[in-house]
């Protein structure tokens, strides 16, 4: 059996009820209860879904805003050279004519090509650009974008004034605390950032040095903030509607994005979203409802992508495989999909099983447990 311990931590990863109840104090609600205002453009939600690499792409995008409608969504990043050598813009940066509000996200460090990539993604229709300036992984760094130019401030500014300079909507950065915990220049950098034209901050509150290890340290983004007059919003650790209270209950921020927490979740942007307008908690998905959702996830990218899109889904559907007995062979399996129908037989075998034992009576993973039976597939209507 699990232990108790780690049982507890399953239960709030997956959102089963946990039984204590978050309350909004009053000047957090009062405050939460406007629209949050980037510039000129107006979102009717204070919950922002991050842009993940090989993840938002249109799928994953229509998945969360069925959710959470009213939140602005993001593109994966986009490298700004390699728009700009190529006649056809790439199918990272496509965007749908109904999926607003939407922006596209850029990385580079030569201000002239982010200008041109700013250029052509308000073309494109994105309601607003944002600059990444906080990717911690090594081949984005060693070229000079993303977290790095948290240790070139000059370069950061030149670029956010030429691209502010290059586009009439909104821009925005997404950055990071510091480079490491001997150079923390969140506020100091954050300030030249404003001083040349953002019109709005995202701050993830970790150093590019922690990665995604460690917590993160949420003081940070209250005194950015505190420092401010433009929105500040958010990142890190946002990963149900307990811990986006209490970030901004610490934080003071304009709201909160979410990231990793909706790999395999599409539902967490809209439950915070339900819950900071309505101070109401949405019921949590079973498990079935995320296993039904996966198999719309599957359907949908390879439509979308064809069998590139399959081979995107297999690591999708490991994210939403949790949770239950046989979750763990049942991930192996999906792992080595080569077809939709393949992908839908192994998941409806998992749906079938819990319905038949119970879904609650199957939650935990383990041994002991009678192993799923895998049936074939089925065609599911994409819910509206």
């Amino acid at each position: 059996m699990t232990e108790p311990s780690a049982a507890a931590g399953i239960l709030r990863k997956h959102r089963v009820a946990i039984g204590i109840m978050t309350a909004l104090s009053p000047t957090l609600k009062q405050k939460l209860a406007t629209p949050l205002q980037i510039g000129e453009v107006t979102v009717n939600s204070r919950v922002l879904q991050s842009p993940l690499s090989g993840v938002t792409d249109k799928v994953f995008r229509r998945l969360v805003r069925r959710y959470a409608p009213t939140s602005m969504m993001y593109t994966e990043m986009v490298h700004a050279s390699g728009v700009c050598h190529v006649e056809t813009l790439p199918k990272i940066m496509e965007v749908d004519p109904n999926e607003h509000p939407i922006s596209i996200q850029l990385f580079d460090c030569r201000p002239d090509f982010l200008a041109d990539a700013a250029r052509k993604a308000v073309a494109e229709g994105a309601d607003t650009i944002d600059l990444n300036m906080g990717c911690p992984v090594n081949k984005i760094t060693r070229k000079g974008g993303g977290s790095s130019l948290l240790k070139d401030p000059a370069m950061a500014v030149k670029i956010t004034r030429t691209v502010v300079d290059a586009v009439a909507v909104p821009v925005s950065v997404k950055t990071r605390i510091g480079w490491d915990d001997e150079h923390i220049n969140a506020i100091e950098f954050a300030r030249q950032l404003e001083d040349v034209g953002i019109d709005m901050l995202t701050l993830h509150g970790r150093t590019r040095a922690q990665g995604y290890t460690g917590a993160a340290r949420w003081e940070w983004i209250r005194r950015v903030k505190d420092a401010l007059s433009i929105p500040v919003i958010a990142n890190g650790d946002i990963d149900s509607v307990e811990a986006a209270v209490r970030c901004l209950e610490t934080t003071n921020a304009d709201g909160v994005m979410c990231s990793r927490g909706t790999l395999g979740y599409p539902f967490l942007v809209g439950e915070i979203d339900y819950f900071l307008k309505t101070g109401d908690r949405l019921p949590a998905p079973t498990v079935i409802d995320r296993l039904l959702c996966a198999q719309e996830h599957l359907r949908l990218i390879a439509d979308y992508k064809g069998y590139r899109g399959i081979c995107q889904a297999r690591k999708h559907m490991t994210w939403y495989v949790k949770g239950f007995a046989g979750a763990a062979e049942l991930r192996e399996s999906l792992c080595r999909i080569e077809t939709v129908a393949e992908g839908e037989a192994l998941l409806q075998g998992a749906i079938t099983h819990l319905s038949e034992c119970g879904e609650t009576a199957c939650l935990w993973e383990s041994p002991t447990l009678t192993p799923l039976t895998l049936s074939g597939p089925i065609s599911l209507p994409i819910r509206g």
